[in-house]
């Protein structure tokens, strides 16, 4: 029964990866509407003739925002189909292998990437970021299918380290984490695209006006980032406290544990540098993407190139 239960949770895993790609594509599609679109006309000035004098009127206005398309609307409408199928096939792996779904690599980027899918598409119901679609759904479409292809394992019993309700609260923390970082992370991305001078490339142009602003979009990330801090912060906490359960000490340094304090660090000097030093534009959204890059790394070099306590995490 456990065998085919995870059969069918792999099976999930291809088709809500299918249904991704249908939705990534038609963001795709919706930013090449975009960048093909003429530049809103901005009205500049009128003239009205009072009491036979003629006073001039200047109304400035903001070039109106983007509507959504069809092609937007349906790439949402795709990836909550994709999501549910996504989330069937990790509760599947869940129940197939009777504990939660996050004890290995597999597992563990099988619930992340529907973390990160699941915080971007609620995440529309606080500001309209749809149009970070492209990016969130190819990121889920590429971490999906190097973990099922690369690391996929059958069901096996839990690492007797792992046999802790700690588990449950620990990873499931840093997923969290890891959604809130990468979404921050596709905002500073794009806050360096409308901090740069006007581009030669006039489609590229067309583009940016679309856009939020590069100070809305670097808000925009802060505020994520800071959600992810918080969350990374209860990741070390709760590591520490299962450490001194599992191996008798609160810190070992062993080589996980080194990089996931190096991300809090990053993380901190992000938000410091922001909050007390002034630092604004893209140096805030360099170091914000330097983050996430050490959140990387620690998932994909330090859990297969690096021995120690953890090392059942690349099982």
């Amino acid at each position: 029964m456990p065998e085919i239960l995870d059969t069918w949770s792999l099976v999930a895993v291809y088709s809500a990866t299918v249904v991704y790609f249908l939705s990534f594509f038609m963001f795709v599609l919706d930013l090449a509407k975009r960048s093909s679109q003429p530049k809103p006309l901005v009205e500049h000035a009128s003239a009205t003739a009072v009491s036979g004098s003629t006073a001039v009127m200047v109304r400035a206005q903001a070039p109106p925002r983007a509507h959504s398309s069809r092609a937007q609307r349906i790439g949402v409408a795709l990836a909550i189909v994709g999501w549910a199928v996504h989330i069937a096939a990790t509760v599947l792996r869940g129940v197939a292998a009777e504990r939660v779904p996050w004890a290995n690599m597999y597992e563990f980027a099988l619930t992340g990437t529907a973390v990160i899918v699941g915080v971007f598409l609620v995440a529309q119901l606080w500001k309209d970021l749809r149009f970070l679609g492209a990016f969130i759904v190819g990121l889920v479409i590429l971490f999906l299918m190097l973990a099922t292809l690369n690391y996929y394992v059958g069901v096996v019993p839990l690492h007797p380290a792992l046999q802790s309700a700690w588990l449950v609260i620990h990873v499931f923390a840093a997923a969290m984490g890891t959604g809130f970082f990468a979404i921050g992370t596709g905002l500073s991305v794009l806050q360096l695209l409308q901090g740069r001078p006007k581009p030669k490339m006039e489609w590229l142009g067309r583009l940016r006006s679309t856009l939020p602003t590069a100070e809305k979009l670097e808000s925009f990330a802060y505020r994520l980032n800071v959600v992810g801090f918080v969350l990374w912060t209860f990741t070390l906490i709760c590591g520490a406290i299962w450490a001194e359960r599992a191996w008798g000490r609160y810190w070992g340094w062993d080589t996980k544990e080194v990089w996931t304090f190096v991300i809090w660090v990053v993380f901190a000097g992000y938000i410091h540098a922001r909050a007390t030093r002034g630092w604004r534009g893209s140096r805030s959204a360099i170091l914000g993407i330097i983050g996430f890059a050490t959140v990387l790394f620690n998932f994909v070099v330090v859990n297969t190139m690096f021995t120690g306590l953890h090392a059942y995490s690349g099982l």
